[in-house]
């Protein structure tokens, strides 16, 4: 019970971030409409491509589902890690997406905007409201609610590729920004430690949000970098 009141409390933190991603879900299609095809028509494959990516290409920092899930750091991750990670992607691909955001957000203090969180929210609701409808069918037995329910269900599907393909690039772009494509100085490459806050102690009764301070050297103080917008 206190391990799950403390991992509650870590992720409250993600409240209080103040950097915003480089795109919000709604201009992701615009910053970058191939990549976001492209994370539309082959989501796993991407899901690997951005996760490895944000690990900076060293998979001895690879555990499954980034350390967010109770199976991570228990499936022998430090054997095979590509195996691993290929495994993740194609039988748990939204979790997969959301592990790679929680890190990144974890990482660079990133906040997710309330017009973000409402259409990831209307993926869920969608999503669950399409399970109870075909649920019903199948009890009823009705062919027009049968029906109903597939035309929903095929609905919810199309938004949760469309919603996860947006997150991906939104993904690629904050990782484009950390690496410098975008004209600024590539951050550096932090200690494996440090590429998440998750498995780091909560601040105490009356300590700001940032306690314990953050490595010196990394994050940089002015991330951001001058000159990107802030959404």
């Amino acid at each position: 019970m206190a391990g799950s009141q403390d991992k509650l409390e870590k992720m409250k933190l993600r409240q209080d971030y103040r950097n915003l991603w480089h795109s919000d879900l709604m201009g992701t299609v615009t910053a970058d409409t191939p990549y976001c095809c492209i994370s539309c028509l082959c989501g796993p494959c991407v899901s690997y491509m951005l996760r490895r990516r944000a690990l900076y290409n060293d998979m001895s920092r690879y555990t499954c589902c980034a350390g967010y899930m109770p199976c991570s750091g228990r499936c022998g991750e430090s054997k095979c890690p590509q195996l691993c990670l290929a495994t993740e992607v194609f039988l748990c691909f939204g979790n997969s997406v959301a592990s790679t955001r929680f890190l990144l957000q974890d990482e660079f203090n990133i906040q997710t905007t309330q017009c973000d969180n409402c259409i990831i929210g209307f993926m869920f609701c969608l999503s669950q409201v399409a399970c109870i409808f075909s649920i019903v069918a199948c009890i009823v037995g009705s062919d027009e609610l049968s029906e109903a329910s597939q035309i929903l269900s095929c609905c919810a599907d199309m938004v949760y590729c469309t919603v996860c393909a947006c997150m991906q690039t939104q993904h690629k772009l904050e990782m484009d920004k950390r690496d410098g494509v975008f004209g600024s100085q590539p951050m550096g490459v932090p200690p494996a430690q440090q590429m998440s806050r998750f498995d780091q102690p909560v601040p105490p009764a009356g300590y700001p949000q940032s306690y314990p301070p953050p490595a010196q050297g990394y994050p940089p103080a002015s991330y951001p970098p001058p000159g990107y917008p802030q959404h």
